[in-house]
């Protein structure tokens, strides 16, 4: 499906003043990458047979995502698939972009939920139409309704859920026994309530001498000030979108805003929270009883998985308000726009149901699968703790669309940044507030560059 010259323009402009320096870029980003550079940005021709795919995925996630590749290359050949990994965040999105306006980008991608949809206002995207998914055997009742909900955009399928990762609470069992939270299947009680959540808060203050809950906002961590902010607002009936207009207006209700915030920084105030911890020390507080609970995406379970002797679980965040929510995202497949034959449509959507059936490798890793076949099999419900936090994907809540939005993004990162400070006590929410419309105003004032 050929780009429409219009949009081929407009881009085209976009990759001319980016072009020149982001290749020389590529050069840090990949271990694979001289395969990548000559199979994608300067059109070296591969076999017919071979699909190329990208993705964004490190450490647990990149070598579960070998596994299955490898589970790919073992059904339909050894030269049927060239899978490369680049940077997270912006950098990615940026080659996907370029590559895709030089028309020589991968048959499939991997993208966040959050920034697919950018990519598709920029006409970057093919949609997935009714015919590519039964031509594989799937329908849109194989998949998460959530998620599914989620990705349908301008009346389109513009991409296939591989899962949902929410924001979720961990928990140290043996400090949080000593608190009388525990059952005596080690199971966390149910604190679904403001009162019962802060008195745990305290009890396990008690048996910590310290903080209870640790949440990271140092050190360059925005993201996750940002989930936690926005798991919390979701909790209230009273939320509205934190942006509108595809990014164009900032709508947050700021009471709520003040309400969540000031909350939480009673919770520092009180000691039960920490005042400032980066990313790796606030997780080490919870794997080593300085903590009781910990606030983070359900990825970290490799990494606690990884601690000789550590008992942990895992729960959804507590529905501490009106309703629950869980801030999350989903990776997804997607279809950058390029000329195709149908041969090659197919082997796309093969390659993205053989994924969905290895969905179970990827689920050890924490992620909740988007293929219900998957999430509905005993072996799934059979896998702790990744069970006992799955009911969360029911109560997603995805970033508002932007173009300067998602996962790893630049609103995430002025906003975010905003929050620690808040959670820091080294502002207050109205002040904030303020900040993040002072920063946000250029972004809201300019038409999408994609």
């Amino acid at each position: 499906m050929a780009m429409s010259d219009r949009a081929m323009t407009r881009r085209g402009f976009l990759a001319a003043g980016l072009g020149a320096a982001a290749v020389p870029l590529l050069a840090g980003c990949s271990s694979n990458l001289g395969n990548t550079v000559a199979s994608g940005l300067f059109g070296a021709r591969l076999p017919s047979e071979t699909l190329v795919f990208w993705n964004l995925f490190g450490g647990g996630d990149g070598s579960r995502m070998e596994t299955m590749e490898a589970g790919y290359r073992k059904k339909y050949g050894p030269n049927s698939l060239q899978a490369t990994t680049f940077a997270w965040g912006n950098p990615y999105y940026t080659k996907v972009t370029l590559a895709t306006v030089g028309n020589k980008p991968p048959d499939v991608a991997i993208s966040h939920l959050t920034r697919a949809k950018p990519l598709w206002s920029g006409g970057l995207l093919e949609p997935i139409t009714a015919d590519d998914l039964s031509s594989v055997g799937l329908s849109p009742a194989d998949f998460s309704p959530a998620p599914w909900k989620e990705q349908r955009t301008d009346g389109k399928n513009i991409a296939v859920p591989l899962d949902t990762h929410p924001i979720v609470m961990f928990f140290n069992t043996d400090v949080c026994r000593k608190a009388g939270l525990v059952d005596s299947d080690g199971k966390l009680k149910a604190l679904d309530d403001m009162d019962a959540f802060e008195s745990a808060l305290a009890a396990i203050s008690k048996v910590t001498g310290g903080v209870a809950l640790t949440i990271p906002n140092v050190g360059g961590e925005t993201a996750t000030p940002w989930r936690v902010f926005w798991t919390f607002y979701n909790q209230n009936k009273a939320a509205t979108p934190f942006l509108s207009d595809n990014g164009s207006k900032l709508t947050v209700d700021e009471d709520v805003f003040a309400k969540v915030n000031e909350r939480l920084q009673s919770w520092v105030k009180k000691g039960w929270v920490n005042k400032a911890l980066d990313y790796a020390t606030a997780e080490s507080y919870m794997f080593t009883g300085k903590s009781g609970l910990y606030l983070e995406g359900e990825w970290e379970i490799t990494t606690a998985q990884s601690v000789k002797g550590l008992k942990f679980g895992m729960v959804p965040i507590p529905n501490l308000y009106d309703q629950p929510a869980a801030q999350a995202d989903s990776h997804t497949f997607v279809l950058p726009r390029k000329d195709r034959t149908p041969q090659e449509r197919h082997q796309a959507m093969l390659f993205i149901r053989s994924m969905l059936d290895q969905s179970m490798t990827w689920a050890k890793g924490g992620h909740i699968p988007a293929f219900q076949r998957v999430a509905n099999s005993a072996a799934y419900k059979a896998l702790e703790p990744q069970a006992d936090y799955a009911s969360a994907a029911k109560h997603a809540v995805y970033d508002d669309p932007a173009w300067y939005g998602g996962s790893g993004s630049t609103f995430e990162g002025i906003v975010g940044a905003e929050l620690g400070l808040i959670q820091q006590l080294a502002s207050t929410p109205q002040a904030a507030m303020q900040s993040i419309k002072d920063q946000l105003s250029v972004y809201l004032n300019t038409p999408s560059p994609l």
